[in-house]
C-alpha cells in the first residue's frame, strides 16, 4: 500500500513514499536484499567517521529462535502487528569514542542517521520498515548479549507491504488516515529561536 506525503515543497520520490505501516505480508525478504539495507546503513555519516552503529538482526524464516528474541522484547502494542514482518532489527550505539574511550555525544543522532539510510533503502527495494521505540531496553541488553558502552536505540521491522485488512481495527484506522507533519515555520528558525525562515 502507497501513501505519499503531501509535501509543501518539491522533494525526493523516495522521501514521499517513506512512512511506517504496520501491515506487513508474511513472505520472506530475501538475504542479498538485507545485504543492501545494511550496505546503505554503511554509508551514513558520522562524526569523526566513528561509525558508532550496531545492528542485531533475525530473519524469521531462517532464524526463528533468533527472531523470537527480539520479538520478546517489544512491547505488547507492537506485538500485536509486527509478529509478521519477517525481519526484525534492533540499533545499537556504541556510546564511546574508539580512540580515547571518551563520551560520543552524537552517538544516537549518527546511529539515527544508519538507520534512516537503511530505511530508504528498503523503500526503494519495495519493502516497508517501521521502528518502534516501544521495547524493553534491558531485556535487549540482557537477552541479546549487548555489552557495556552500547546503548540499544531502535527496534525495526521490515518486510514487504501487506494488506491493512489483517490489522486490528484501531491500527487499520491508523494506517489508512492520511499522513501529516507539522508546517515547517513551527520548528526552522532563521538565525535565532523563534524566528520564523522567510
Amino acid at each position: 500500500m502507497e501513501k505519499p506525503a503531501q509535501t509543501e515543497f518539491p522533494i525526493h520520490d523516495l522521501l514521499v513514499r517513506r512512512w511506517s505501516p504496520r501491515a506487513f505480508d508474511e513472505r520472506p525478504v530475501e538475504s542479498h536484499t538485507l545485504r543492501s539495507l545494511f550496505e546503505a546503513a554503511r554509508w551514513a555519516p558520522s562524526s569523526n567517521n566513528e561509525q558508532p552503529w550496531r545492528f542485531i538482526t533475525a530473519n524469521k524464516r531462517d532464524h526463528e529462535a533468533d527472531w523470537n528474541r527480539l520479538f520478546d522484547c517489544l512491547v505488547e502494542g507492537n506485538r500485536r502487528w509486527a509478529f509478521r514482518a519477517p525481519v526484525l532489527i534492533l540499533s545499537i550505539a556504541s556510546i564511546n569514542f574508539e580512540d580515547d574511550g571518551k563520551s560520543n555525544r552524537h552517538a544516537f543522532h549518527d546511529t539515527g542517521l544508519a538507520a534512516e539510510n537503511l530505511v530508504l533503502q528498503a523503500t526503494a527495494s519495495g519493502l516497508a520498515a517501521h521502528q518502534m521505540a516501544g521495547f524493553d531496553v534491558e531485556k535487549a541488553r540482557v537477552d541479546l548479549k549487548i555489552p557495556s558502552g552500547y546503548e540499544p536505540v531502535a527496534m525495526i521491522a521490515i518486510g514487504y507491504p501487506g494488506d491493512p485488512a489483517v490489522l486490528p481495527e484501531r491500527l487499520r484506522e491508523r494506517e489508512l488516515q492520511s499522513r501529516s507533519r507539522r508546517p515547517i515555520r513551527e520548528w526552522a528558525f532563521w538565525g535565532q529561536w523563534g524566528t520564523p525562515i522567510p
